[in-house]
């Protein structure tokens, strides 16, 4: 089997910046759950049609479909030489299940303190006209612009705390369990972007 990456850490961690920068270093696809069940669902396959059943009723799409999402992906010519793995698995069955049918050679941990994180999103606003992402510390809005931005529902402190609370939950366990193997490696994510992604780089030599 060919070697794939893990990429893991909490939301707000920066960790769709850094897959961009691992994909374009590695020549890996990005593969994210999300993105598999939606392009399943556009094409009316047999497993879209599965998991449509779940999500129109709120529900959590089990693993063994997005395992068998997976690993169709898997079988796709531009996946011969492994691929990133953003945000999957999540959990030690869902690691157990994904070790059947790719090589997973390194895992990476973005690290990044819980007070951090939450600073990060709840001081998020978005323009709703341009998309453009602004925060109101690190990255504030021109003054033209600042009486346009919105800030998402979930982006209040209570909704971000339980969602770390799931995220710790999950993954405590499970960079454990990459840890035994050998191949998990923490990396920084309370730094510049750059200086992560040099110490990201570091690791895909």
């Amino acid at each position: 089997m060919s070697e794939s990456i893990v990429l893991f850490g909490p939301p707000g961690a920066g960790k769709g910046t850094q897959a961009e920068a691992i994909v374009a270093a590695t020549g890996k696809p990005q593969v994210s759950t999300g993105d598999m069940l939606r392009a399943a669902l556009t094409a009316g396959t047999v497993l879209g049609l599965e998991a449509k059943k779940y999500m129109e009723v709120g529900e959590l799409v089990p693993d063994e479909v997005i395992i068998g999402l997976i690993a169709d992906r898997m079988n796709q010519q531009d996946a011969r030489d492994g691929v990133l793995f953003d945000g999957f698995p999540r959990t030690i069955p869902q690691a157990e299940a994904l070790a059947e049918i790719a090589s997973v050679s390194l895992v990476i941990s973005i690290e990044v303190p819980d007070e951090s994180i939450v600073e990060r999103i709840v001081g998020r606003r978005m323009d709703p006209d341009t998309g453009e992402i602004y925060h109101v510390n690190f990255r504030p809005a021109p003054s033209e612009v600042v009486g346009r931005l919105i800030q998402r529902k979930d982006d209040n402190e209570e909704a971000v705390r339980t969602r770390l609370t799931a995220y710790h939950s999950q993954t405590s366990p499970l960079a454990d369990w990459y840890s035994e193997k050998g191949i998990l490696k923490t990396v920084n994510g309370n730094q510049p972007m750059d200086d992560v992604a040099a110490e990201i780089s570091q690791l895909l030599l």
